[in-house]
């Protein structure tokens, strides 16, 4: 079979190439949505045993998270309120918000009541419950109580409704009934201390992950809090909600991309523009690594739909492993001279190369076989990247590149190399090694392991203590845990959260609680509202009109009550209308992965103490996501040791096919020892060794083998300049750790892990590549 011409197979990839960046482009800018993702919770792996908790966490995590929760605070109760009604003004001017709640409209407090009376024989508190079952209960004596009780500020029936007070009580469970929040002024006011708070909620039209929305309304509220402070300067504006961690997480991510990617790429181009002493080459290798970064974001977008800002910075990084493959061949180029072909090029560097992209390839598929959507997303990005940036050399570059390099490698780096390479093979090398591996073993035996989520997931210290403040002020937000209660259907799950809940009581009265938020408070169970008719019925039948009468109320009220009786049960349907109760129904979960409940606890952040009341009870779990993700991380970091010992083994196995048995354990031992030196290393240095700084390791092995093999392929093809090859070598090194030992100063800890990993590794790996070969031969040239 005819092979396809040299410029033809260039053309072909040229116009792949060109495609693929006008795919890009429209991936990126053509839809008018964004594929870049700031949102926390898709880069994290599902933790739960079953698809209903990860619903709970979603369900929970969108309950609030278009919204931006605001409290001005001021010592002044004047200027707190006058600054949160012009502030809600000044944000509800701007279309991107859908709502913003200051002032608050006209309200009637009858409809906190009047919607409940039909039901109100079938809601009682426990306490009611427990003493009208009394067999002690004086009837006449409870309604004397009731009509000599002060008027209280919740909110409650009228008397002749409610002449019980049974109502009232159970009202007062109510979440409304609860809050620190009270209505003063037609505001949401909060009294702290010498301080007045006041609540500005303002709903965004769209997603708090979306850039534009992002952005118009991080601009808008940035303006209005200029115009409050220039004129109210004793206010002071706290904040919180899932667009600010979104946007701290977009600004740092940006901050890393800007940094690694450009001032990787300012290093290279010098270090490229110093070795090779031209401008073409340097054009070439950016040309190459370019296309290969496109196809990785097109790749990972059609098979993700979205691109996570923290792929995008490990990209940037990934331009120092994917410029290898055409700094090689342009180093074959320069060492060739006048002789250069550029189609024996392609065939002389093409076994090293491919040995190569199989070792990174098998670092990265290894990355892809973690249940962790940030890795995976990483490990496509890098897997498409490296294949298309290789390929681009067998394709592209033999065109790009076909005439002879005007001018030999730098001969102050070859010198370099050539001196160091004397210096790190032959037995002398061999020995120095086993010395340094001594050395290592006490690092080892320091290193400790963390597995905190928050290696991951880092706000800004100043957002988490504004979230805090604004918890304790307006009790809005809460901790991280949740009881997650489960049933067949909505009655069973009802009767499992009052068990819970019953539980709970004895809790808050103990004081290991101060509350909780759960459906069965607004909607107890078929059972227990028969329950409640059942001890209400107990004096009725005559008994409460005499009551009423013999304590004073008049017989119309005793008349018009008694008539009422025994109403009707609440139901679920009625909850769902009741407009009351339409911000808590994000605590209720019902659909194709079954029915439950969420029950938040209020006051309690103790994990073993929260989940011990979970204890014994059907149905009923604690889920904690971040412990979750915190385990998970911890159990993958132990499968990911081995992951790394038969990556190790596989590695060792292509070596001995390749160069056989008796020579493969020295083209193995550079990236081997590397990875022994780097976790030394990171002893040390008190690092814990963390599930990324494995999966660091494991792109050592596959970087740092390029090395071995790039020196021991090139060797061979470069003998009339000794140090040439190695000096290749060493510019691949040098790039890589331009990029990705960048990643060391990331404001995110899990990038800054694999950055200082990488930095470690691939140095020591690359000033250990001379083992891999003998010693060069002394010569005059």
């Amino acid at each position: 079979m005819r092979r396809v011409p040299t410029a033809v197979r260039a053309g072909l990839f040229a116009f792949a190439a060109l495609v693929a960046c006008v795919l890009c482009a429209w991936l990126l800018f053509g839809r008018g949505v964004s594929p870049l993702q700031t949102d926390l919770l898709t880069m994290l792996p599902a933790t739960e045993r079953h698809p209903l908790a990860e619903d709970a966490v979603e369900r929970l995590a969108k309950s609030s998270g278009d919204r931006m929760v605001l409290l001005v605070g001021s010592a002044d109760d004047g200027t707190a309120k006058d600054a949160a009604r012009e502030l809600g003004a000044a944000l509800g001017g701007d279309p991107v918000f859908a709502s913003v709640i200051a002032e608050l409209p006209p309200f009637d407090l009858d409809q906190l009541v009047t919607p409940f009376l039909p039901f109100r024989f079938h809601l009682l508190t426990s306490e009611d419950r427990a003493a009208i079952a009394a067999p002690d209960f004086d009837p006449v004596a409870a309604l004397r109580r009731r009509l000599n009780e002060p008027f209280g500020a919740n909110v409650g029936a009228k008397l002749t409704d409610d002449p019980f007070g049974w109502l009232q009580h159970w009202l007062d469970r109510q979440p409304w009934n609860r809050a620190t929040l009270v209505p003063e002024d037609d505001l949401l006011v909060a009294h702290r201390g010498d301080e007045t708070h006041v609540l500005v909620i303002a709903t965004l039209k769209g997603s708090s992950y979306d850039d534009t929305v992002q952005r118009q309304a991080l601009a808008t509220l940035a303006k209005a809090e200029k115009a409050m402070a220039a004129k109210h300067p004793d206010a002071r504006l706290l904040r919180t909600g899932a667009i600010f961690y979104a946007a701290a997480a977009r600004a740092g991510a940006e901050r890393d991309t800007h940094v690694v990617g450009i001032a990787s790429s300012l290093g290279i181009a010098a270090l490229l523009l110093f070795v090779f002493r031209s401008v073409r080459p340097l054009l070439i290798a950016f040309v190459s690594t370019a296309l290969g970064v496109v196809g990785a974001i097109v790749a990972t977008v059609l098979v993700f739909g979205q691109l996570h800002l923290l792929t995008l910075v490990f990209g940037a990084a990934l331009l120092g492993e994917a410029v290898d493959y055409s700094i090689q061949y342009l180093c074959a180029r320069a060492n060739a001279g006048q002789a250069w072909n550029a189609a024996r090029g392609v065939r002389q560097v093409r076994p090293a190369l491919l040995l190569a992209l199989a070792t990174s390839l098998l670092g990265y598929a290894l990355l892809a076989l973690v249940p962790f959507p940030a890795l995976r997303q990483m490990a496509c990005f890098a897997i498409a990247g490296m294949a298309i940036a290789c390929a681009s050399v067998f394709w592209l570059l033999p065109v790009l590149a076909a005439k002879p390099a005007r001018a030999p490698i730098a001969p102050s780096l070859v010198r370099l190399a050539l001196g160091w390479q004397r210096i790190a093979s032959g037995r002398r090398a061999l020995a120095a090694i086993a010395l340094l591996a001594l050395l290592a073993l006490p690092g080892w035996l320091r290193l400790g392991h963390d597995d905190d989520i928050h290696l991951l997931i880092s706000p800004p210290k100043s957002l988490e203590a504004q979230t805090a403040a604004i918890r304790d002020i307006a009790g809005f937000g809460g901790g991280s845990q949740f009881w997650l209660v489960e049933g067949k259907d909505a009655e069973q799950v009802l009767q499992r959260e009052e068990a819970l809940t019953d539980r709970l009581r004895t809790w808050r009265d103990d004081g290991k609680l101060s509350g909780w938020t759960g459906v069965s408070t607004m909607l107890p169970s078929m059972k227990r509202q028969q329950d409640n008719l059942a001890a209400v019925t107990r004096i009725f039948g005559g008994k409460v009109r005499s009551a009423m009468l013999a304590a004073g109320f008049k017989a119309e009220a005793a008349d018009a009550y008694e008539a009422t009786f025994p109403g009707r049960a609440l139901t679920f349907d009625d909850w769902l209308k009741t407009p009351a109760y339409t911000p808590f129904h994000y605590l209720w979960i019902s659909g194709e992965h079954g029915t439950g409940s969420i029950v938040l606890p209020q006051g309690q952040d103790d994990v073993n103490l929260l989940r011990t009341a979970a204890e014994g009870l059907p149905g009923v779990s604690l889920i904690d996501k971040p412990a979750g993700i915190s385990l998970l991380f911890g159990r993958y970091r132990g499968y990911a040791d081995i992951w790394l010992g038969a990556a190790l083994a596989l590695v060792g196995l292509a070596f001995a096919w390749r160069y056989g048995p008796r020579a493969a354990w020295r083209v193995l031992l550079p990236p081997a020892a590397g990875i022994v030196f780097s976790v030394a290393a990171l002893g040390y240095l008190g690092q814990p060794l963390t599930l990324f700084h494995i999966m660091a390791l494991m792109l050592v092995l596959g970087v740092g083998a390029n090395y071995a093999v790039f020196l021991r392929e090139g060797e061979p093809h470069a003998a009339h300049i000794p140090g040439a090859a190695y000096a290749g070598v060493l510019l691949s090194a040098v790039t890589a750790l331009l990029s990705f030992g960048l990643l060391a100063l990331s404001t995110m800890p899990a990038l800054r892990h694999f950055g200082l990993t990488l930095l470690l590794g691939i140095g020591f790996t690359a000033l250990l590549a001379p083992v891999s070969v003998p010693a060069p031969k002394k010569s005059n040239a």
